[in-house]
């Protein structure tokens, strides 16, 4: 297993606690230094905070942590591909790397829906996409497949 698989199964974990609760199972880790600093899952229905995706608690936590806004020695692993609004914070965050699994073709902005302009940003970053991502995409799927086969969830995820 390579180091990127150990810690994308990491965040794997995240996303089965945002299922646990009922919210799209995505999570995030952010490693410096081999080890884990911090950790997130999507709670933008729980916290009525459409910010609350799984990489953005995940920086928060981390710059908490760290008592700096800047975490440029790190690495994010992500479960789903990163939105627009996740990219800018990892910019802003100045994070090195981002490894992600599967691809988001709805909200995707590394390859899938946009191509965030990296190349116009004051940060550039590595960015690796679709490490175990039949895992990750399978925990997505699954979600939203019993999502549909309950009626009580109807209404929960419109749009």
């Amino acid at each position: 297993m390579t180091q990127d698989e150990k810690f994308m199964r990491e965040a794997l974990k995240e996303a089965g606690k945002a299922a646990d609760k009922g919210e799209v199972p995505i999570g995030a880790v952010i490693v410096s230094g081999g080890k884990i600093i911090a950790r997130g899952h999507n709670q933008p229905i729980g916290r009525n905070d459409p910010t609350a995706h799984a990489e953005i608690i995940a920086i928060r936590k981390a710059c908490s942590k760290r008592g700096n806004y800047r975490l440029s020695d790190s690495v994010l692993y992500v479960t789903l591909e990163p939105c627009a609004m996740c990219l800018g914070a990892i910019v802003q965050a100045r994070i090195d790397r981002v490894v992600f699994g599967a691809l988001d073709p709805k909200a995707g902005a590394v390859l899938s829906v946009m191509t965030f302009p990296m190349d116009k940003t004051n940060h550039r970053m590595e960015i690796l996409g679709g490490v175990l991502a039949g895992e990750c995409g399978r925990v997505l799927k699954d979600f939203f497949r019993e999502r549909r086969a309950r009626p009580s969830s109807r209404g929960l995820f419109s749009g």
